[in-house]
């Protein structure tokens, strides 16, 4: 049986992997059992308003370990109330998340809330040793309770912005992406998108830049997201022009390998199902944008939409560990619309992506089955798309007021 302890470590993961940094801990210290083979993890998330504005698509694909591949699709109902109000309750009484056993938030992050709002994120970390001094152990709040208090109270992507930046911890340092569904209405024309429509935030030790993003899906119809900051002041100050200088346009915002597939291939989103093909695309064996001229051999599973590092060589050569054979996969894709969104519905793959030249992942022929702990995982990860269905309607609260 779990103890609170174990629940707690759970709950924290993605904090840990960043306090553990920030505390220098030493390489022999060993971790719970939950969090071996967590660091790394990664995303990769669109949002794509479709050609004739018929529609606006949110998405993302969780990156993490084999063994993390065990899920649950959650909805929590709670009445709570705002403080002083007998009549109302908060905006978000209901969210329904991607997740996993024994955890009360989503961890990949991907939410709906009954407010109307999708909240995800992708992990953008920290290269920067001297930020890690803005971690205080008093005065800060982990970033996992700051996502559950703000899913619950948000009721637009400005106070949803404002609310979670309150105590940063500096720990779990992702860009969050916050869609306001309330702001679209189908069939508007890009150019007159409602502002606020789009809040993009990013978060490192000591600093939180949000703002709204709604003109870049006026110019370009879509936002990519795939680990990498976007607001200059939060790439210069994280430290990753020095990975720039070393390693090259892997490490840049829009000519690494996801940037420059986004690029090239959102326009083949025309409904839900290519939606989906897209964030499910694995096919790096034959994708000239997957090519990593420093590896052996060149094409490299990490540089795809949905990765797939299992699949890359034990004995090839990377100049450096991310590129490398790994226990890192694409755990899943998850796509959302704006008429799912009214009853906190999604689409959701389990597993890694498969199909054509990318095989099936299977534990009984994949070299990290005896060394990766998979309890209570099906042997052969070979599962189509389904859309989720709750038992009973919670509709989302299309006039949803401040707070």
């Amino acid at each position: 049986m779990l103890s609170y302890d174990d629940l707690l470590w759970l709950n924290i993961q993605g904090d840990l992997e960043d306090l553990m940094e920030a505390l220098d801990m030493s390489p022999g210290v060993k971790l719970p059992l939950v969090l071996r083979g967590r660091k790394g993890a990664s995303c990769s998330a669109l949002i794509k308003l479709l050609e004739d504005s018929s529609d606006l698509y949110t998405a993302q694909d969780t990156w993490s370990s084999l063994q993390s591949m065990l899920r649950v699709l959650k909805r929590y109902n709670f009445g709570f109330r705002p403080l002083g109000s007998q009549n109302s309750t908060v905006p978000g009484r209901s969210v329904s998340f991607s997740s996993y056993p024994g955890t009360i938030l989503s961890n990949d992050d991907f939410y709906i809330t009954s407010a109307g709002l999708v909240t995800q994120e992708t992990t953008i970390g920290n290269s920067n040793a001297s930020l890690w001094s803005h971690v205080k152990p008093v005065g800060q709040v982990l970033e996992f309770a700051r996502v559950l208090v703000a899913n619950r109270l948000g009721h637009c992507g400005r106070s949803w912005s404002k609310i979670f930046s309150l105590y940063n911890s500096g720990t779990y340092n992702n860009q969050w992406m916050i869609v306001d569904y309330n702001r679209f209405k189908p069939g508007t024309k890009r150019s007159q998108l409602k502002n606020n429509l789009l809040w993009v935030l990013e978060q490192i030790p000591g600093y939180i830049k949000a703002a709204d993003k709604t003109d870049v899906l006026r110019n370009q119809s879509y936002w990519p997201s795939y680990n990498a900051a976007y607001f200059p002041e939060v790439f210069n100050l994280s430290g990753v022009p020095v990975l720039v200088e070393k390693y090259g346009d892997w490490f840049t915002y829009d000519r690494t390998p996801r940037a420059r597939i986004f690029r090239r291939d959102h326009v083949k989103v025309r409904d839900i199902q290519s939606m989906m093909s897209l964030m499910r695309y694995s096919d790096y064996q034959h994708d000239n944008l997957s090519r990593c001229d420093e590896c052996t051999p060149k094409q490299n599973a990490e540089n795809i939409i949905a990765c797939r590092s299992d699949l890359n060589p034990a004995n090839g050569t990377y100049p450096f560990q991310s590129l490398g054979h790994r226990s890192h996969v694409a755990t899943d894709s998850k796509v959302t619309s704006s008429s799912l969104v009214l009853n906190l519905q999604f689409w959701a793959a389990s597993g890694p992506p498969h199909g054509g030249s990318t095989p099936v992942f299977d534990w009984s022929t994949s070299d990290f089955g005896k060394s990766t702990p998979h309890l209570g995982h099906p042997v052969r990860w070979e599962f189509p798309p389904l859309l989720q269905r709750w038992e009973s309607n919670i509709v989302v609260n299309r006039t949803a007021k401040g707070l």
